[in-house]
């Protein structure tokens, strides 16, 4: 059994890795480390798990854990390795945006592998540090991917992608709470969005010279889920585009390209992103849907562990939609 810490756990995220690793039949959770509630039960963030576990929270670390989940705010995971030496045996996956970048890739010493598992399975499979894709980031380049494969991603991209309110995190903001975000739509950092990078350091290792893009992220008055449109320009037909969707992700376990037209409902709480292209004269459209705690975050970085472990990726991933 692998034995698991998660540093951060009363957050979303962290919360989404518990609910999941306590029903992996291949881990055990060792410890769920917070600063905030140490001492106090893990249910008492977490009420969905009220009778699942009576685990508390701690504020010690056991550092040689098997695999260590780092649930922490942008720039925080940096500091915490660096006050906390792990076993040289320890894996490490980080969900925040410290190592994503290749700049960023490399500290003391620990080099981290960007974990999309679409594109990186190999590479994710020899790794002992990964660092966790961004939400945002893998919607739209699981719609993009094929496209940039095929040397066909020639022209300006417009995307247009609106998130649930849990990809603002627990704590509250001016933004996120009930009032603000109920019955309200807004959009946000037009066009200079943080996951930009990593998606363009992805797309430019498929094709150099890649269009330019436009994204727009937008707040959605829902709890969870991102549903991302992108069109660009495209002269093949619509049955070449989607036998090219098709084939690229013919292994993919969970990303899936569905011939009729895709809704949020049908990927949120589960790992999965649902693809689905149409064409209107020399455009193609492309819309994916994930969930942005599960695909987007504590999902991918399960499904991440088990190709680490040697393990079959979908192992403990196994989750249906709430579609009615």
């Amino acid at each position: 059994m692998i034995k698991a810490g998660i540093i951060g756990g009363s957050g979303y995220t962290g919360g989404e890795l518990i609910r999941i690793l306590l029903n992996h039949p291949e881990v055990t959770i060792d410890f769920v480390f917070s600063t905030t509630r140490a001492g106090k039960k893990v249910s008492s963030a977490h009420p969905d798990l009220l009778g699942v576990t009576d685990m508390n929270f701690t504020g010690n670390v056991n550092l040689n854990a098997d695999v260590v989940f780092l649930c922490l705010g942008h720039g925080n995971s940096t500091k915490f390795l660096q006050a906390h030496n792990f076993s040289s045996a320890t894996k490490i996956i980080d969900l925040s945006n410290d190592f994503r970048l290749n700049a960023d890739a490399v500290l003391d010493g620990k080099e981290f592998v960007y974990g999309l598992p679409e594109i990186s399975k190999a590479e994710i499979k020899k790794a002992n540090y990964l660092a966790n894709p961004g939400c945002f980031a893998t919607a739209i380049q699981l719609g993009l991917l094929p496209l940039a494969n095929a040397k066909a991603l020639d022209n300006q991209v417009h995307i247009n992608a609106v998130t649930g309110s849990t990809g603002a995190g627990v704590s509250l903001s001016p933004t996120s709470h009930f009032s603000w975000r109920n019955n309200n739509v807004s959009w946000y950092k037009p066009f200079m969005h943080q996951h930009l990078g990593e998606i363009n350091e992805t797309l430019t290792a498929l094709q150099e010279n890649t269009g330019e893009l436009f994204f727009l992220p937008n707040r959605g008055n829902f709890t969870r889920g991102i549903l991302a449109t992108a069109y660009t320009s495209y002269n093949g037909t619509i049955e070449e585009a989607i036998a090219m969707y098709k084939t690229f992700y013919a292994d993919a376990k969970f990303t899936h390209v569905s011939e009729e037209p895709i809704n949020l409902k049908q990927v949120v709480n589960t790992n999965q992103c649902h693809i689905h292209l149409h064409k209107h004269n020399n455009t193609l459209l492309i819309t994916s849907a994930i969930d942005n705690l599960l695909k987007g975050a504590s999902g991918q970085a399960v499904q991440n562990m088990n190709l680490m472990f040697g393990y079959e990726e979908t192992t403990g991933l196994q989750l249906k939609a709430g579609v009615f």
